[in-house]
């Protein structure tokens, strides 16, 4: 094959500036180009003229390298590509050579390199890339501008691109709610289409362990099965397991072979799979198997493994063995996340490994925990990755950090020089709600929508060149305590894995919310029609309406006094945050509702004796989050700050086990002349139960 006209066009091409484009009004002859594409390409020109997708067409695959696809990945990698063509949503097949092709590929060798050009002329369409991935996604964007062309027609252009990020990712939740492997491979179909690469596998949890372990078979034959589908129903018993083949037992597990085949399918999607198998907190299932790697030594009542004892590492070693074996992955995921570590403060185990150790603080040996995992792994040729709580007590060498608690963690492990992905709950957990709570699944709470997450920039404010460089990317999380049925995961996916995907691939000066999402409402309608139960978001609701324009009252700008301090995690707009006539949304984590895990006890000066006639305050209430309303409001009223008057007492009216996001306004019609207004809230008496609230109202 004469490969050097074609070169030289190609090179040519990946001069080409972006070029903006107008939306298409919807038609009945929809000729698609780049710009209908997510993740919307790096640079294009869309050209005059088209391709019309025709029967009988051709491919050809061809390759720069001397030898040809002669070694076995090489070789490996174009066959799998070939597939992929002829899945696309047209019938074709492959030629011997570029003579007569409607399309053709060459392929480079340069693996690691996602890059690609594409060229659609009227009579053939050409793409160039230097790694059979970066053809792979070439032929991810033909398959989206044919799947969405109501015509048959393709518009004339030149595509240049290539992704912003290495790491790109989602992550799913097995251990919660199992999902079958075949679930997970029809949603590779849509990662790829989206190019995302990392599909992050939560396999190990409280609520099951979902990986055939051969040293440890009670593992998969107990600690895989639990009475209760629901794991709502199963948190609010008593927590406990079952064998396998119990009347009722809900669970399952993936077996080796399982697993080899996901793996097989990942490769042909360019897809790596990352394991996560969770310590030394969220560990349940294990301790209900091998109660003596806990620091009590009891069957139930602790999910943290202990580290004074020398078993916990051997078993931990044992499995991570297993795991290292069978995932290809260069990176083993070891959670680190919501460890309690109050067993370890009292644990004679404990307290002599860290007298050996030099330790200090249970942090201090949550830190020699890790490391040690650590090494061990490095120790096999892989990297670990951490949530964000690994760093508690210094962070181990070579470690990578998944940044969910908002992203100063991420930005602080980059700064020392470690890799970060970047994944915080407000813009990238897709279990959080993405439209009104009311017309909306049961969630864990949280208020995400497709603009939200869309908006997140992980290399934004806060990153310097040095600092940036370890950014590897983005993932979006979907934890699945209350999503029982695949058709609900895939509702929280789509459309907001887009928005991961745009993100992760697309330049940041690229992006344009108004333009992705009306590119995202032509990809919904695709996944639709291709069997994904997705969003309606050509219906969605929007943002709570009292929210969206600030409230006129006599308190806005007032001096409020707390006796009672709001949690420094939620202060929204501090001490004016109550007065401020700006009223809270969907979520109370937007920055507008105060938390407390206390009683709520404020004052209002309003500055000077006035009549009012109304007193009030609206409190949510989301048991999924621990969050509820409260026993009772008292509400009084004075003219010296001193000496106060009742004014009367809301109690709640709302039971405190209804599952869903409820409003209450706790208020009171009055006529009081007064000055000073003092709103008293009483909390249910359940630990970590919260109340929040958003403004006290004054009329």
């Amino acid at each position: 094959m004469n490969l050097i006209p074609f070169l030289i066009l190609l090179s040519a091409a990946f001069s080409v500036p972006a070029a903006g484009q107008d939306t298409e009004p919807e038609c009945s002859n929809r000729i698609t180009g780049p710009e209908s594409v997510i993740p919307i390409p790096c640079d294009y020109r869309t050209d005059d003229g088209t391709f019309e997708i025709h029967d009988g067409m051709k491919f050809f695959i061809g390759t720069e390298s001397r030898t040809g696809f002669k070694d076995e990945s090489s070789l490996r990698a174009r066959n799998r590509l070939s597939d992929e063509i002829r899945s696309l949503p047209f019938p074709i097949s492959e030629t011997s050579g570029p003579s007569g092709a409607d399309l053709i590929i060459s392929i480079g060798a340069m693996p690691d390199d996602e890059s690609y050009t594409m060229r659609v002329e009227e009579d053939r369409i050409y793409i160039h890339a230097p790694s059979a991935a970066g053809a792979f996604y070439a032929v991810q964007s033909l398959a989206q501008m044919a799947g969405l062309s109501e015509s048959g027609k393709i518009a004339c252009c030149t595509i240049n691109d290539r992704p912003r990020f290495p790491y790109r990712g989602l992550h799913f939740d097995v251990s919660r709610h199992f999902r079958s492997k075949e679930f997970l491979m029809k949603q590779m179909d849509a990662m790829a289409l989206l190019k995302l690469n990392r599909m992050h596998l939560h396999l190990t949890d409280g609520a099951g362990w979902r990986l055939e372990i051969g040293a440890y078979p009670g593992l998969t034959e107990f600690a895989a099965w639990r009475p209760y589908r629901k794991w709502s129903d199963w948190q609010a018993s008593h927590r406990h397991y079952c064998k396998a083949g119990t009347p009722g037992a809900y669970g399952g597990y993936y077996t080796e072979e399982d697993i080899r085949e996901i793996l097989d399918y990942a490769e042909r999607k360019h897809i790596e799979i990352i394991p996560e198998i969770e310590m030394p907190g969220h560990s349940e299932e294990v301790i209900a198997v091998f109660p003596e790697l806990s620091c009590s030594g009891m069957q139930y009542g602790s999910g943290d493994l202990c580290p004074g004892k020398e078993e916990t590492f051997i078993f931990l070693e044992n499995v991570l063995t297993e795991v290292m074996d069978l995932f290809p992955s260069e990176y083993v995921h070891i959670g680190g996340d919501e460890a309690s570590k109050e067993a370890w403060k009292t644990c004679p185990d404990c307290r002599r490994r860290m007298q050996e150790e030099g330790l200090e603080t249970v942090d201090e040996l949550q830190s020699y925990f890790i490391r040690r995992i650590g090494n061990f792994v490095n120790s096999r040729g892989k990297k670990i990755i951490g949530w964000d709580e690994i760093m508690q007590g210094g962070l181990a060498p070579n470690a990578t950090v998944m940044s969910w608690r908002g992203t100063e963690g991420g930005l602080e492990a980059a700064r020392a020089g470690h890799d970060v992905i970047m994944t915080p709950n407000s813009y990238c957990y897709l279990d959080y709600t993405q439209d009104a709570p009311f017309r909306e699944p049961v969630s864990i709470g949280g208020y995400v929508t497709l603009e939200r997450t869309y908006s997140f920039d992980p290399a934004g404010d806060g990153t310097d060149i040095g600092s940036g460089r370890h950014i590897l990317g983005v993932q979006g999380n979907l934890w699945s305590e209350y999503i029982t049925e695949d058709s609900h995961a895939e509702y929280m996916y789509y459309p907001r894995a887009f928005a991961i995907a745009e993100t992760g691939w697309s330049r940041a000066e690229s992006k344009d919310y108004g333009d992705f999402r009306e590119r995202s409402l032509s990809l919904l309608a695709l996944l639709g029609q291709r069997g994904y139960t997705v969003f309606d978001l050509g219906n969605e609701y929007g943002e709570r309406k009292e929210s969206l324009a600030p409230v006129e009252h006599l308190a806005v700008g007032s001096l409020a006094g707390y006796s009672i301090k709001y949690d420094g995690r939620y202060p929204a707009s501090g001490d004016a945050a109550l007065t401020d006539g700006l009223l809270g949304g969907w979520s109370y984590g937007d920055g507008r509702w105060q938390g407390f895990l206390s009683d709520v006890d404020v004052t209002v000066d309003l500055g000077a004796s006035r009549q009012v006639h109304y007193i009030g305050a609206t409190f949510m209430q989301i048991i999924s989050a621990w969050v509820y309303l409260p026993e009772k409001v008292e509400i009084s009223v004075s003219n010296d700050g001193a000496h106060f008057r009742p004014v009367g007492t809301v109690f709640r009216d709302l039971s405190a086990a209804l599952d869903g996001l409820y409003f209450r306004q706790y208020g009171l019609v009055c006529n009081e002349n007064c000055r000073y207004i003092r709103l008293r809230a009483e909390k249910p008496q359940k630990d970590g139960a919260w109340l929040f609230t958003d403004e006290i109202i004054v009329n």
